[in-house]
């Protein structure tokens, strides 16, 4: 693997887990970096939120080049959100993650959703084209982490109910050669639990209200913790909130945040750009 995909999937220790929040702009990924975060990860609903467009409604070219970008604003590994891999076939699968690799990223994920059928791909297609982008993702020049997703639990499966099927979905990965295994929607101690005694390689979970704290993910063996989208939508709610200050009461209590965030962001800006000038 390139050195920065080799330092990424070390930050991957079980029981010690890497915290990798999902940045949306330029901007978002330097606060971020600057506050202290070993990796960060695009995120396709924040994004695609940036464009006002709702979650899935943008292109592969929109997606990696949005990656690029976030590579080129830090120096921190930076993994990318590549949806399903925009495409069915396995062959436009591997050649998304092969331009994933081309653009500098040090892993990307790939989900087993068919966003055209709303279903999950059938366990041995989905198995077909996590192998497809394994290959893509470690047999180039450039070699990225691969991660693969059980995405069935974000859209409407059950839990305990469809556990089963998600694990073994993901040993499935495992065996095609996925480097990161992640079903997100899995939130439950006994779920989370199951899933990583369930494989071996490093597990990611999604932060979400119902997750456990990370001190309890770390006694359960999970090796990263994600927030998806959730400080896009966080960033988005503190928007709100302020423009309804605004519009019902005319008044400004929100400048009490924003300051707070305007001093985070100028010493993130200010460090990127010294570090930007000593390159």
């Amino acid at each position: 693997m390139t050195d920065r995909a080799t330092d990424f999937l070390a930050l991957h220790v079980p029981g010690t887990p890497l915290l990798m929040p999902n940045p949306w702009d330029a901007g978002s990924a330097r606060l971020l970096a600057a506050m202290g975060f070993r990796a960060l990860a695009t995120t396709s609903a924040g994004f695609a939120g940036t464009h006002g467009r709702t979650d899935g409604n943008v292109t592969r070219d929109e997606a990696l080049a949005h990656a690029a970008a976030l590579v080129s604003a830090v120096e921190i590994p930076v993994s990318a959100d590549l949806e399903n891999g925009f495409g069915d076939d396995p062959a436009e699968v591997a050649e998304t993650i092969r331009l994933a690799a081309e653009s500098g990223l040090a892993g990307c994920s790939v989900e087993d959703w068919n966003p055209t059928e709303r279903a999950s791909y059938a366990t041995g297609e989905a198995a077909e084209r996590v192998a497809a982008a394994v290959e893509a993702a470690h047999s180039g020049a450039r070699r990225i982490v691969l991660t693969a997703r059980a995405d069935g639990h974000i859209h409407g499966r059950r839990e305990p109910e469809d556990l089963d099927d998600t694990i073994t979905r993901l040993q499935a990965y495992e065996q095609a050669g996925a480097d990161v295994l992640y079903a997100p929607g899995i939130n439950s101690i006994d779920g989370i639990r199951r899933i990583v005694d369930a494989v071996s390689q490093p597990v990611n979970v999604l932060a979400m209200a119902d997750t456990p704290p990370v001190r309890r993910l770390a006694e359960l063996g999970v090796a990263r913790v994600s927030t998806g989208s959730g400080f896009y939508w966080a960033a988005m709610g503190g928007l709100a909130g302020a423009a309804e200050e605004l519009r019902d009461s005319g008044t400004y209590a929100f400048w009490a945040e924003a300051g707070a965030g305007r001093a985070a962001a100028a010493t993130a800006f200010a460090e990127s750009e010294r570090a930007a000038r000593h390159r």
